[in-house]
């Protein structure tokens, strides 16, 4: 099993950054594939980016494209979310989840607030 801790979200104005870190218990964290989801008031939970294992290969929504990067540090059982150019529309409760290989993901962080003034 894995525990996720997801932190660094807050409040930016339109046109801010922020820096989302997900740390993660237990010795097998470098075999989950990891993803950042983001649910707004209202709005169904969805899928914000994903990663590798290795972090070789990483996916992500249309809407944040060119703006979110993810990235992941297995030495230090974390995973990043740089939002970059950040809108209103961005705003949202921010989770991480991890997947065993071939699984949904089966664990979830606990979430962080983003919130994006205009």
């Amino acid at each position: 099993q894995v525990q996720l801790v997801e932190s660094g979200g807050g409040w930016v104005q339109a046109g801010g950054s922020l820096r989302l870190s997900c740390a993660a218990s237990g010795r097998t964290f470098s075999r989950y594939r990891m993803g950042w989801f983001r649910q707004a008031p209202g709005k169904e939970r969805e899928l914000v980016a994903v990663i590798s294992w290795s972090g070789d290969s990483t996916d992500y929504a249309d809407p944040v494209k060119g703006r979110f990067t993810i990235s992941r540090d297995n030495a230090k059982n974390t995973v990043y979310l740089q939002m970059n150019s950040l809108k209103p529309e961005d705003t949202a409760v921010y989770y991480c989840a991890a997947a065993n290989p071939g699984y949904e993901y089966g664990y979830w962080g606990q979430g962080t607030q983003v919130t994006v003034s205009s």
